[in-house]
């Protein structure tokens, strides 16, 4: 971590919607005697939220402001040379993303955001985790919604089943929510941006180390309706399984032979089938650029629902791990997963990097191999419950 830092996080993006959700937490929960600022390039709305801030903390009255646009690299430079960690809410990232990583990669300070894009999380590996290896810097995406509950939730999960065997772990979400502007636009990126996403995935793949004498798969699974809940299980490709399969390559614990599916669960098989419809239509609409920036207006990132809709929504990802003769299920839930929950796992990620003792990584990391036990322990503090519904409760 380094030392000699004015601040100890800087958030950047804090006017946004969800940036303006992670400041507010941070002034909930940050100590006194911790350093932090708000950076962005407009200067009125970061004085605006500073007086919103100082409402709900009123040290927040005297919190430094700091110039930072994507468009000027040197601004960015500053900023991370100054920060110990800093928090980026300011998507589509692979539109805007790039600048901020390559300045905290060369400053050796540790980033978080909240991406769900795999082609941006892939280049960003190629292009920035060896300086950032050389740096000592921690590059952590995917620190919200996506992809915490399913990364820490499948490392809880793990804990509790035998050792040195192979595992198997699925995961079924449920979600009672809006999806957020900067979800939808990070899906819009990347339907229409498909080869380009495969492109980058087998250049990484090319590159990324080999693990010896150990196995990791996430394959997609089949629509089948689960007997225990009736409910129909839908497989899932996103960013999240990428996410823990590279924290299973990373972490012996996983055992020999890991194996995880990723599902959302539905009620009725109608849902599954007009989802899919929505989903292809979407996909191919996103190919024409009319229509491409026809569909970008129709949420734009930024923007959230009302706090009385957001107090109504809840997500839960419940998982089911098989060891050795050993079944556990584990759930990993809370409230509103796009607004609300993404800016307290964004920031309790922040803190934890800032504050807690760490396992020594550096480089492009995951939020299991980065912080663990440590971040599970700062979120079910902070109120997500995350527990053992059936099975054995205590550590292997």
């Amino acid at each position: 971590m380094p030392e000699n830092r004015t601040y100890d996080l800087v958030l950047f993006g804090a006017t946004g919607f969800t940036g303006g959700l992670t400041a507010e937490y941070l002034a909930r929960r940050i100590s006194a005697e911790a350093t932090w600022a708000l950076a962005g390039r407009n200067r009125a709305k970061l004085e605006q939220l500073r007086t919103r801030l100082a409402t709900i903390n009123p040290a927040c009255a005297d919190l430094p402001l700091l110039h930072a646009d994507i468009g000027e690299p040197g601004s960015l430079r500053d900023v991370a040379s100054a920060s110990r960690v800093v928090i980026t809410t300011v998507g589509p990232y692979s539109d805007y993303g790039e600048p901020l990583v390559a300045a905290c990669a060369a400053a050796g300070t540790d980033y978080v955001d909240l991406t769900g894009e795999p082609e941006f999380v892939d280049r960003m590996y190629l292009r920035h985790d060896e300086a950032a290896r050389r740096s000592g810097a921690r590059i952590v995406h995917a620190c919200g919604f996506d992809s915490i509950p399913y990364d820490l939730g499948t490392l809880f999960t793990v804990r509790r089943l035998p050792q040195g065997v192979p595992i198997t772990v699925s995961s079924q979400v449920r979600v009672n929510a809006e999806f957020s502007g900067g979800t939808y636009s990070s899906a819009l990126t990347a339907f229409s941006r498909p080869l380009a996403m495969l492109r980058t995935a087998r250049e990484r793949a090319r590159v990324e180390p080999r693990i010896d004498q150990r196995r990791v798969r996430t394959p997609l699974g089949r629509l089948h309706r689960d007997t225990t809940t009736g409910r129909w299980l839908v497989p899932m490709s996103s960013l999240d399984p990428r996410i823990v399969a590279r924290s299973a390559r990373a972490l012996p614990r996983y055992g020999p032979d890991f194996t995880y599916h990723q599902y959302a669960s539905v009620k009725r098989l109608p849902t599954v089938a007009v989802a899919g419809v929505g989903l292809a239509g979407l996909a191919l609409l996103a190919q024409i650029p009319p229509a491409r920036d026809a569909l970008a207006k129709i949420r734009k990132p930024g923007a959230g629902p009302s706090p009385e809709r957001r107090a109504k929504s809840w997500f839960s990802v419940r998982f089911t791990g098989e060891a050795g003769g050993t079944t556990v299920v584990t759930e990993f839930a809370g409230g509103d997963p796009g607004y609300d929950e993404t800016a307290r796992m964004l920031a309790e990620s922040a803190l934890c990097l800032a504050f807690d003792e760490l396992p020594e990584t550096a480089g492009q990391v995951t939020t299991a191999v980065a912080m663990g036990e440590a971040l599970l322990r700062r979120l079910t503090e902070a109120g997500v419950s995350i527990r053992v519904l059936d099975g054995p409760s205590d550590e292997r």
